[in-house]
């Protein structure tokens, strides 16, 4: 499995406050997080670490083994942390009102398990489709879904960026938890909405269907963004089931 991931401020904004990393738990399975924060002054910055490194820091004290088992995790210590960054955000009048969007892949040989909350995304492009598997927790997808507004009036709608649901609110939080068979060849790309709002569904698939690296083909997703106008943070991670992976294997057996 290749795993590359990269951040960019963007070119309208003075700070980041999107984080991505890497973890492994202790049997060795990797886990990809990517957070898009949010609140005032660096209060968005603190949501999208505190997420990250929670998360990651839970999941490598753990020993899960198989995707039931991490599905169960993810709803449980996304809960803990909603928890955690909501009490944070009261503690301090700076941190009021902050929180962040989550994105996780845990990694398996034969499956990959991902939980979401907010409007940050993960696609599979698989042979020449691009499918996206987790779904805006945003305002303007609800109003998508019920008819009001059509897909092409939701991508300059002035509340495109309201959430539903973000790690950070009071009570119970609904985690999206969703798991797909890999196949060889495939590629999953985990992305915040600096790229999406950027950059169009068939651009990113003729990218990351190129014969570049991986490493060139997440820095050209990021160039495009921003020659479209960066308008906010970019944050790319792709990850490659190649040909000769254990994925490959464990489908034919």
């Amino acid at each position: 499995m290749n795993i590359y991931f990269q951040s960019d401020v963007g070119r309208r904004r003075n700070s980041n406050q999107d984080y991505a990393n890497l973890f492994k738990n202790k049997e060795g399975i990797q886990l990809a997080i990517l957070a898009d924060g949010m609140g005032g002054h660096l209060a968005g910055d603190v949501a999208s670490k505190m997420a990250v490194n929670d998360l990651g820091s839970a999941w490598e004290e753990t020993e899960i083994l198989n995707e039931e088992k991490a599905a169960q995790w993810f709803i449980q210590q996304l809960q803990i942390e909603n928890e955690r960054i909501y009490e944070k955000g009261q503690s301090m009048p700076e941190y009021n009102g902050m929180g962040t969007t989550i994105v996780a892949v845990a990694i398996f040989e034969r499956d990959f398990v991902i939980a979401n909350v907010g409007d940050s995304r993960a696609y599979l492009l698989r042979s020449q489709k691009i499918l996206q598997l987790t779904e805006d927790h945003s305002l303007v997808n609800e109003l998508v879904k019920s008819g009001e507004i059509s897909r092409e009036m939701a991508a300059n709608h002035p509340r495109k960026n309201v959430l539903t649901r973000s790690v950070g609110m009071p009570g119970l939080l609904e985690v999206d938890v969703t798991n797909q068979e890999w196949l060889a060849g495939d590629y999953v790309l985990v992305c915040s909405d600096g790229l999406t709002n950027m950059v169009s569904e068939e651009e990113i698939q003729a990218i990351i269907k190129g014969p570049e690296s991986l490493e060139q083909k997440v820095n050209q997703l990021i160039e495009q963004a921003n020659a479209a106008g960066g308008a906010d943070n970019i944050t790319v991670l792709i990850i490659q089931c190649e040909e000769e992976d254990v994925c490959l294997k464990s489908v034919e057996s």
